[in-house]
C-alpha cells in the first residue's frame, strides 16, 4: 500500500500530523531530561552519545514533522520510515544506558503503537519484532559479557510478548475505527446527497412549505411558500412566530386548532385540511384602474392548508416540529366563479325576456284590481302578489346588473368624501340617528373604484349591519385601515352575534340567505362589484393580539389559542399612486 484510497486518506495525514508533532515534543523533552539529570562533564563519551542522539532526534523529529504537513505524498513509505527512526533512537539510548536495567524499553511503546494505527498489521508485527530482536539480541550481549544476568533475557521476552499483544488490540482497534469511519462516511454522504435532492425538490414545489415549532416559530421554507404569502421568509423566518406578522395570523389560527385536535388524539386530525384565506404582504401600487384589477389576486390567496408532525426518533425524543403544506386554490376559484358566471349570463338572457314580461303584466293586473277591490281579504291577498312580484323584479334586477360590463374608472376615487356622502345618504333613507353609527376619521386616501359600484356595496352592507345591531349608539363601526403603502381596508361591523363559520361557508353563494326577505344576491353582487373593481370583499374574524392567551394541549404541551373573534365585512382596496 503506497497510497491511502478514498476520504480516509485525510483522516490516515491528520493523525499521521499529530503523530510527528508529538514526536517533536517527545524529543525535546529527552533533550530536558538530559539537560536536568546529567551527572558527568559534557565532554564524556557516554554523555556526549545523549546529547548527539536526542539533538539529533530533535532535528529529525521536525524533519519529519515538515514532511508529513507539507509533503503528502508515499504515506506508509513516510511511516515506515518514521517508525524506523524512533526505533534506531530508543534504541541507542537504551544501549548506552544499560539495556534492560535502565528502564527505557517503555519508549519503545511510543512508535509501535504509532504502527499499530496508521500501519496494516502485518508491518506492524514486522516492528514489534524487530524491536523484540533488539532487546533480546542486547540482553544475550549482556548475558556473554556479564554472567550474572540471566533474568535479562526473560525480561526482554516478557516485553515482546506484551509489545506483541499491546500492538494486536491497538490494531484492530484502530481497523475497526477505519471501518466505522468509512461507514460514516459514506452513510454521510448519502445524507448528504439526499439533502441536496430534497432542497432541490422542495424549491420546485409548485406547494408551499412551512416547517414550525409547535409554538408557531417558523424554522424554513421554500420558495413557494414565500410567493404565496409574499414574505421573504429566508431573511425573516429566524425567531418570527405564526401570531407575530398579520399575514400570517390565519394559518396560525388554523395551526392551533389544528394542534389542539392532535393532542386530543383526533383520529381525523391527521388527515384533515382546511381552507384560509391570506392577505400576502406585498402588494404594488397601482397606477391605473386596469393595474388595480389586475393586482386583485395580490390582495387575498386563498390557500388549501395541511398539516403534518414529523415523527422522533425515539420515545425520547420531541415531536416538536410539524410541516404546513400550502396549496393555492385561487385560480380553481376563479375557474369556478367564470363557469359560475358564464351559465348567470345564459340564466340573464332567459330571464330579460322570458320573466320580466310576465311580471310587468301581473304587476299591472294586480295594480289594476288593487286599485278597484274593497274586500279586505282581496286587498290582503293582492298585497302579497304585488310584494313578491317587486321581489321577483329587484332578484331579475341584480341578476342583470353582475352580466353588465364593468366600466373601469379613468380617474382615482377620493375615498373619505364619497364614504361621508354614502353613509349620510343610509341615514336619510333609513331614519338612522347619528349617534348609532360611528365612523373613523378617514385620510386622503385615493383608490380605484367606481363611485356607484362603492354605494351600491357599502349600502349594501350598512343594510345587512342595520337588520342585525342592536340600535344602541356606536353599534354600527365603520373604519378605514390603512395596512400598508399600497394596500387599504374598509371595515363595516355592527354588534350582533357574528356569523357562524357554517353560514360562512356560503355567505357570498348567489341565492343563498338566511333570511326570508332577502333575494340571497345582495352581497354575491357585492363581492362581484368589488372583484370587477379590483378590490376584495371578504367576511373576515378578527383577533386583537392582547386577546391571545395561553392554553395547553392534551399532551401536556403549550399551545397559543385565540380569545373568540369578533367577524365583520373587510373591503381591501390597492391604493392609487399619489405621484
Amino acid at each position: 500500500m503506497t497510497e491511502v484510497p478514498g476520504r480516509s486518506q485525510e483522516t490516515f495525514w491528520r493523525t499521521l500530523s499529530t503523530f510527528t508533532a508529538t514526536r517533536v515534543v517527545i524529543a525535546f523533552l529527552l533533550l530536558l531530561y538530559v539537560v536536568f539529570n546529567s551527572r558527568k562533564a559534557f565532554g564524556d563519551a557516554e554523555q556526549l552519545i545523549y546529547w548527539e542522539t536526542c539533538i539529533g532526534y530533535a532535528v529529525l523529529a521536525v524533519c519529519f514533522a515538515g514532511l508529513a504537513l507539507f509533503h503528502r505524498k508515499r504515506f506508509l513509505l513516510q511511516l515506515t520510515t518514521q517508525i524506523l527512526g524512533d526505533i534506531a533512537v530508543v534504541s541507542i539510548l537504551y544501549i548506552a544506558a544499560g539495556g534492560s536495567k535502565s528502564g527505557l524499553a517503555i519508549l519503545y511503546l511510543f512508535p509501535l503503537a504509532g504502527g499499530a494505527i496508521l500501519a496494516p498489521l502485518i508491518p506492524a508485527f514486522f516492528f514489534v519484532a524487530a524491536v523484540t530482536l533488539i532487546l533480546l539480541g542486547e540482553s544475550a550481549y549482556a548475558l556473554l559479557v556479564q554472567q550474572s544476568v540471566e533474568e535479562s533475557i526473560s525480561q526482554a521476552g516478557l516485553y515482546g510478548a506484551a509489545f506483541f499483544v499491546a500492538v494486536f488490540a491497538i490494531n484492530r482497534l484502530a481497523a475497526r475505527l477505519i471501518k466505522q469511519e468509512a461507514l460514516a462516511d459514506e452513510r454521510g454522504s448519502a445524507l448528504q446527497l439526499q439533502e441536496a435532492i430534497n432542497r432541490l425538490v422542495i424549491a420546485d414545489m409548485g406547494d408551499g412549505i412551512l416547517v414550525v415549532r409547535r409554538d408557531g416559530m417558523v424554522m424554513t421554507s421554500n420558495p413557494a411558500a414565500e410567493k404565496m404569502l409574499g414574505l421573504s421568509l429566508s431573511r425573516q423566518a429566524r425567531g418570527l412566530r405564526l401570531p407575530d406578522h398579520p399575514t400570517l395570523v390565519p394559518i396560525a389560527e388554523a395551526f392551533f386548532v389544528w394542534a389542539s385536535r392532535a393532542g386530543a388524539a383526533d383520529p381525523d386530525a391527521e388527515q384533515g385540511s382546511t381552507f384560509v384565506q391570506v392577505k400576502p404582504a406585498y402588494v404594488s401600487v397601482a397606477t391605473s384602474a386596469q393595474d388595480a384589477w389586475a393586482s386583485r389576486r395580490e390582495l387575498a390567496t386563498h390557500l388549501k392548508l395541511r398539516f403534518a408532525r414529523v415523527g422522533g426518533y425515539g420515545d425520547d425524543v420531541p415531536q416538536d416540529r410539524t410541516i404546513i403544506f400550502m396549496r393555492d386554490v385561487s385560480e380553481i376559484d376563479n375557474q369556478a366563479q367564470q363557469l359560475k358566471l358564464a351559465s348567470m349570463g345564459r340564466l340573464t338572457a332567459s330571464i330579460a325576456h322570458e320573466v320580466r314580461n310576465p311580471l310587468a303584466a301581473i304587476s299591472y293586473s294586480a295594480s289594476l284590481l288593487l286599485e278597484e277591490s274593497s274586500d279586505a281579504g282581496h286587498i290582503r291577498l293582492l298585497t302579497i302578489v304585488t310584494e313578491n312580484v317587486t321581489r321577483l323584479n329587484r332578484m331579475i334586477e341584480d341578476i342583470l346588473r353582475l352580466s353588465r360590463k364593468v366600466q373601469r374608472p379613468t380617474e382615482p376615487l377620493a375615498l373619505a368624501p364619497v364614504v361621508s356622502a354614502i353613509v349620510a345618504e343610509f341615514m336619510e333613507t333609513h331614519a338612522v340617528p347619528p349617534e348609532l353609527i360611528r365612523m373613523t376619521p378617514i385620510g386622503a386616501y385615493r383608490i380605484w373604484f367606481d363611485g356607484m359600484h362603492l354605494q351600491e356595496v357599502l349600502l349594501n352592507l350598512l343594510s345587512n349591519a342595520l337588520r342585525y345591531a342592536s340600535r344602541l349608539p356606536d353599534s354600527i363601526r365603520i373604519d378605514i385601515v390603512p395596512v400598508s403603502a399600497s394596500r387599504l381596508e374598509l371595515h363595516v361591523q355592527d354588534d350582533g352575534a357574528s356569523i357562524t363559520p357554517e353560514v360562512r361557508a356560503h355567505l357570498f353563494e348567489p341565492f343563498y340567505t338566511t333570511s326570508n326577505k332577502g333575494t340571497g344576491l345582495g352581497l354575491y353582487l357585492a363581492r362581484e362589484l368589488c372583484l370587477n373593481n379590483g378590490a376584495v370583499l371578504d367576511y373576515e374574524y378578527r383577533t386583537k393580539a392582547s386577546d391571545i392567551a395561553s392554553g395547553r394541549s392534551a399532551d401536556g404541551a403549550g399551545i397559543e389559542r385565540a380569545a373568540e373573534p369578533s367577524g365583520r365585512f373587510v373591503i381591501t382596496f390597492v391604493t392609487a399612486d399619489f405621484a
